[in-house]
């Protein structure tokens, strides 16, 4: 423990509640001015019960917006976890939408086959952290509660995940008011260490504010919004924790406690285990403990530096050796946490494009900085009108701002008017509260915000509502203390608590709406037509919702707009071509994967696209080529060694052809078409014994792939040589089979249990997909070589039944038909 400054025995521990104030007639109304302690909710009155305590005065100004005189905390949490609830509980069965598909479907550190540590070692995306591909936001404990929810829950059911977001921003908006209360009513403890909570009306409108600010939608409906809400979770908890370290003093003077400290330091590393801006709460710390709890007045030490003062010497604050130690704590502390995630993150920046952050690669530092700071104004206007809502800012959707002639420059002075304003009043004001209250407001607004202000490095977003998240708390300090002082300079009272509930229940409609449209892709993408009408991301998240869904004729039209609207908008050329390469519009398919490698070359994807399209033209040696370079840029690519054994198989390379695909089942042994066409092929070439033991394999890491099943059923079918079979579509091939000889009595009896084996696969396989007609016919023709006709009959006319043109099954059936005939003649 270390000792402060003293205080007078009859000053409460902690920081100041503010001036002290009187009203007409010598007396205190009830709840506005003196707190008598035996009144207050959490206090102890058997200790101090003649004492009498200052309220904070901005709650006695919000009498009229509230006019309850004392509100009991379980009341006050109760009702803020009800408004948050219902504001966000809309979203609690929405799909996997957006970046959902990428951080949680597609993560395979979500899986139990991935080993827990790998977590450590893996980003947000579950790419390694060395990858030179790498997004390097880091952020294992948040993966780590996607890991569990999976666990939980058996899978991908979104609306656990869902349940579990509500949850987090129910539990921060509650928390909530115990930090509005010690930014608005400061920091004091009774003799047994009961924090007093001296602006409960404050902190409860503030809360609500918070609570229900449709900002936060993106946050709690998008599940990757998850590491926003853990990171805002543990940033209070850090604050909250601080504080506790001076909750203990004597008559000689404040003490704090190491332990606490230590702990706020330990809880920041675990906020920014989950994002990257929890580590900004030691920023914030700092400046809590130098204005709250050392009262610091900034503006006066300013002056007696600019006319050199002596009496600046004996500044409380320069002897002051506890708050030159926490702050020694809170920059080592910081530093040591930055230093590991900088080692972790393999000590290089993520690599950025234009279109992520346009103004980022501006070459002018005067276009740079207007754009960034016009950045700043959005996000401020995003939480004074959170009605314009986006999922996505960048693509076009922010032009830039290239001369000052630009009637957006406006805004950037408004903003700044705003802040200065603020700021000068925070410095200069001779109401230490007023000053407290201002300083503490900017602090949450601005120093959470910092990581994604581009100032100390590029980041890959234009605007993004997830990160005012934390913001936005300074905002609701600054909106609720706004209110207060209005309410004491009108006599419109009725007015302004009109305008409280109203703000409060417009925000909480807007909240429901926008997680209404949260709830899946094809309505997330649409809202933001009328917000980003010239983002072009926008357009091509409608056109690949829309190509997935089949309607391929919509998804052009988008796709083609958004090249329009970004010339460069490679991924765009990429889906575009493929549904062309489909329709068989082989020559603009060829020309977008041409301009898209050109404009990117180490783009993987268009690469093997372009080959695929170029094989489909026959020009095979530049299809090779393609496929390869494909390769080069990305070496772990099984898709492309699929495409590149089908090229082999056309040049009738069966060699090359098994290894490129023994290659793609290497590197991913789920890849189904892969153990396919390595059966087809040993079947088609005679290595019946290696298409078994391949298909066996297969059978043995895809266990319930029907595919697999019947294409190791043929292999095995042929120990009873029965004449014809349908192969998959990967070959679409109807192979004769006759043998000239009968085998050896042993193997017989090795092609009966082979044949037999045979038949329960194909049962099996038509018990998965019953829809398959090829399925049918080949059993049937087994039981054809079997001589069991009525079976053979049954799923001969099945499979026409479901595909009345199948190849092989209309000829076997007739055979069949005849056989029938002539064995009822004999029988005559």
């Amino acid at each position: 423990m270390a000792s402060e400054r003293p205080l007078p025995p009859t000053q409460l521990r902690g920081a100041e509640s503010g001036r002290e104030f009187s009203h007409p007639g010598g007396r205190c109304r009830p709840g506005s001015g003196l707190l008598q302690i035996s009144n207050q909710h959490n206090a102890e009155a058997s200790t101090l019960e003649p004492t009498f305590f200052k309220m904070a005065e901005v709650d006695v100004n919000l009498d009229h917006v509230i006019p309850t005189t004392i509100i009991p905390t379980y009341c006050a949490k109760l009702l803020v976890a009800f408004v948050s609830f219902v504001c966000f509980a809309h979203s609690y069965d929405g799909d996997f939408v957006f970046d959902d598909s990428e951080a949680i479907v597609n993560n395979k550190d979500l899986r139990a086959e991935t080993p827990v540590g790998d977590l450590w070692h893996h980003d947000f995306w579950g790419s390694k952290l060395s990858s030179n591909t790498s997004h390097k936001s880091y952020r294992p404990l948040t993966i780590l509660t996607f890991r569990i929810n999976y666990y939980l829950s058996g899978g991908f059911h979104p609306v656990s995940f869902h349940i579990v977001n509500i949850l987090l921003h129910c539990s921060i908006s509650v928390l909530m008011l115990d930090v509005f209360s010690i930014l608005f009513g400061g920091l004091q403890y009774t003799s047994k260490g009961r924090r007093l909570n001296l602006a409960p009306k404050s902190s409860l409108l503030a809360a609500l504010f918070f609570a229900v600010h449709p900002v936060h939608t993106e946050c709690v409906a998008g599940i990757v919004g998850r590491a926003d809400l853990l990171g805002a979770l543990f940033f209070l908890l850090s604050f909250l924790g601080y504080c506790q370290a001076f909750r203990e003093s004597n008559k000689e003077g404040t003490q704090f406690s190491t332990f606490w400290v230590l702990l706020s330091i330990l809880l920041s590393a675990v906020a920014m285990l989950c994002k990257e801006q929890g580590i900004t709460v030691l920023g914030f710390n700092a400046v809590f403990d130098a204005l709250v709890i050392s009262k610091l007045n900034v503006l006066e030490i300013v002056q007696k530096v600019r006319h050199k003062d002596k009496s600046l010497e004996n500044t409380g604050w320069l002897k002051n050796g506890g708050l030159l130690f926490r702050m020694t704590l809170l920059f080592s502390g910081g530093a040591t946490i930055l230093y590991i995630r900088w080692r972790i993150m393999g000590t290089g920046p993520p690599v950025f494009t234009e279109v992520d952050n346009p103004a980022s690669f501006a070459e002018s530092i005067f276009i740079r900085a207007i754009n960034y700071n016009y950045y700043y104004s959005l996000n401020a206007w995003l939480l004074l009108c959170p009605w314009w809502l986006c999922f996505d800012w960048s693509m076009g959707c922010i032009p830039l701002i290239k001369s000052v002639s630009d009637w957006r420059i406006i805004a950037l002075a408004a903003l700044w008017f705003c802040l200065i304003g603020l700021i000068c009043q925070a410095l200069c004001s001779e109401d230490n509260h007023k000053r407290r209250i201002l300083t503490l407001g900017l602090g949450f607004l601005i120093i959470p915000f910092l990581p994604a202000s581009n100032l100390f490095f590029r980041v890959g977003f234009v605007v993004a509502e997830r990160v005012i998240y934390l913001p936005s708390i300074g905002y609701c300090v600054l909106l609720t203390y706004g209110f207060g002082i209005l309410s004491k300079h009108t006599k419109k009272k009725k007015l302004i608590a009109a305008t409280v509930l109203g703000i409060l229940l417009i925000n909480m409609v807007r909240c429901i709406t926008r997680c209404n449209q949260w709830r899946n892709e094809d309505l997330l993408f649409r809202s933001a037509l009328s917000v980003c009408p010239l983002n072009a991301k926008v357009h091509y998240n409608i056109g690949k919702n829309l190509a997935d869904k089949g309607d391929q004729t919509a998804a052009i039209r988008y796709y083609r707009e958004a090249v329009r609207l970004n010339p460069k908008y490679v991924h765009a050329m990429n889906n575009l071509g493929n549904i062309l390469k489909e329709r068989n519009e082989l020559q603009e398919a060829e020309e977008l994967l041409s301009l898209a490698v050109q404009i990117q070359p180490d783009f993987a994807a268009a690469w093997m696209n372009l080959g695929i399209v170029q094989n489909s033209q026959r020009r095979f040696g530049e299809a090779e080529q393609s496929y390869w370079t494909a390769i080069k840029y990305r070496r772990k690519y099984p898709d492309c060694y699929y495409n590149l054994g089908r090229l082999y198989a056309d040049l009738n390379r069966p060699l090359d052809a098994l290894n490129a695909w023994r290659n793609a089942t290497f590197l991913k042994p789920e890849h189904t078409l892969a153990w396919n066409n390595m059966i087809i092929l040993l079947d088609n070439t005679g290595n019946l014994a290696q298409a078994e033991a391949v298909g066996r394999e297969a059978l043995e890491l895809i266990p319930n792939d029907h595919s697999i099943m019947f294409s190791l059923a043929n292999v095995l079918g042929k120990a009873q040589k029965y004449k014809t079979f349908q192969f998959p579509t990967a070959f679409s091939l109807i192979v004769p089979h006759a043998w000239n000889s009968l085998p050896p009595p042993h193997l017989c009896l090795l092609a009966s249990f082979k044949s037999q084996e045979s038949e329960a696969l194909f049962l099996k396989a038509i018990k998965a997909n019953p829809n398959a007609a090829n399925y049918y016919g080949n059993l049937a023709v087994l039981y054809h070589r079997w001589g069991n006709f009525d079976l053979a009959k049954k799923y001969y006319e099945v499979s026409l039944k479901l595909d009345p043109l199948a190849p092989g099954t209309k000829e076997n059936y007739n055979l069949l038909k005849r056989k029938l005939e002539q064995l009822q003649t004999n029988s005559v």
